[in-house]
């Protein structure tokens, strides 16, 4: 009910029961509710601030800054990207769920930012604090290797290896929580080996490791691998998604090979903080997925390897809450720990 049609019930029982104290309460009230009316039917009516939890450069910051000029067309606003990096993505999640629930303060996440980091350290956070919006990019993670490393031809060789001496082939990832290190957790749960998992901060150092000699493999997403497969200095053993990648279509998939059925990578969406009206969400669900159908939108996120996603909310919701469920699995389990 409208809060117009509130007022009027209200002063039509007050003056038929000549309850004037009521009434001119009713009187003070008036102002102080008309404040209050939802303003959701002319939304946007001011800039919005896209949120971005990592330095400049990266995934997320590309696909932030992909998305903002498409909304900023169709919803008559400038959307303004702020990066706000630190904590793993912490800082910005917790700046955001934080955040009026207006539609005007948006964050780029990850279902690991979101699902993850709250079972690794200590965040003012968890999934209950967001409105999930859309999905709108997946980034398949690879196994990668050195391009003269002639132990490993496929990812059955790698695997084999693995099983062959457990805790012995070492693997590199970007640091605790990231899709990276989740996927390899996930590949010794789900094919029942151990791997030498060592983190790093960031894909650089632990590419820079790999091709130096210092480790077997990596789990990385194309965009930081590319230069250097490009390059002649590294080889993609497996795409870990069950289709092909686009991109590099002449290399199997994880699962080709082996029959190990895990579709690991990188999901990326936009969220507002929890207690948005549906309305504004859905408006901007829409403007996100005529973004994501846009040409320049689909040449940009093919050149950093990744794929568009649009989703509805739920969906959105569910990959997040998905990967929150497996995340406190491990964190029971003792693969991850709590900081």
């Amino acid at each position: 009910m409208q809060i117009s049609q509130v007022l009027q019930k209200y002063f039509y029982l007050n003056f038929k029961t000549k309850s004037w104290p009521s009434v001119f309460l009713g009187v003070f009230l008036i102002p102080i509710l008309g404040l209050a009316q939802p303003t959701n039917n002319t939304f946007p009516n001011k800039s919005i601030n896209l949120e971005i939890p990592f330095a400049p450069g990266g995934n997320l910051d590309i696909i932030g800054r992909t998305l903002a000029p498409g909304l900023s067309k169709i919803l008559g606003q400038s959307v303004v990207v702020e990066n706000r990096a630190g904590a793993g993505g912490a800082i910005a999640s917790s700046y955001v769920a934080k955040a009026p629930a207006d539609g005007y303060t948006l964050i780029v996440a990850t279902t690991n930012t979101i699902g993850t980091l709250p079972h690794l350290i200590k965040t003012t956070y968890q999934l209950e604090n967001f409105a999930p919006i859309s999905a709108v990019a997946f980034s398949p993670l690879m196994i990668v290797v050195r391009k003269n490393d002639t132990r490993f031809n496929s990812a059955k060789d790698l695997i084999a290896m693995a099983m062959k001496s457990p805790g012995k082939v070492s693997v590199g990832h970007s640091g605790p929580g990231t899709s990276n290190h989740m996927s390899i957790l996930n590949m010794e749960e789900a094919a029942k080996l151990q791997f030498n998992v060592i983190p790093y901060k960031g894909s650089a150092p632990a590419l820079t490791d790999l091709i130096g000699g210092q480790l077997d493999f990596v789990v990385d997403q194309i965009t930081s691998s590319k230069p250097f497969i490009d390059g002649g200095q590294l080889k993609i053993l497996a795409v870990l998604a069950r289709n092909r990648d686009g991109n590099f279509p002449e290399v199997p998939t994880l699962v080709e090979q082996t029959q190990i059925d895990l579709e690991m990578g990188t999901t990326t969406g936009i969220l507002a903080p929890s207690g948005t009206p549906p309305e504004v969400i859905q408006k901007l669900n829409a403007a996100i997925g005529q973004v994501t159908k846009e040409e320049d939108f689909l040449k940009r996120m093919k050149s950093i390897g990744s794929t568009p996603l649009y989703s509805t909310p739920a969906a959105w919701q569910e990959m997040i809450a998905k990967e929150s469920a497996n995340s406190k699995k491990l964190a029971l389990s003792g693969k991850i720990k709590a900081e």
